[in-house]
């Protein structure tokens, strides 16, 4: 997959892209179609295809590397905030099958919304998925 993959293109430079920051493990760079100016993708140099793959030290440096992007884009965009956006599997809306966040500038203006249909659960319910998913945590 690395081979195909078009983030790992822009990474070897064989897709020409607009990078805003580079560290040993990640990259960062403009999303050619962004949801607002100044949406940028920050990805692992290193191919996975989902955030539960990677190795953790991959990981540290991809999560800092969001944290510096997200600031600079931020002040750059003259910005109230920015939204992150990471998703796994195409059921979640994953599209591109390489891990990438998304950091999403925010004005009052924008028309943007990341919204969702509340789901009613008891308390009885939370807690009893609140257990399940402590015995799955490794």
């Amino acid at each position: 997959m690395p081979n195909e993959c078009i983030f790992c293109k822009i990474v070897r430079g064989e897709i020409p892209s607009t990078k805003i920051f580079e560290s040993e493990k990640s990259l960062a760079f403009l999303d050619i179609s962004p949801a607002a100016r100044g949406h940028a993708l920050v990805i692992p140099k290193n191919h996975a295809e989902f955030l539960t793959e990677m190795n953790e030290e991959d990981l540290k440096d991809l999560i800092l590397a969001v944290k510096k992007v997200a600031k600079a884009v931020v002040a750059s965009a003259g910005a109230q905030g920015f939204n992150v956006i990471q998703s796994n599997h195409k059921i979640a809306g994953q599209v591109i099958p390489h891990v990438h966040f998304h950091i999403i500038p925010r004005k009052a203006s924008d028309e943007l919304s990341f919204a969702w249909k509340h789901i009613e659960l008891d308390k009885e319910e939370i807690a009893a998925f609140g257990e399940r998913v402590k015995e799955n945590l490794e």
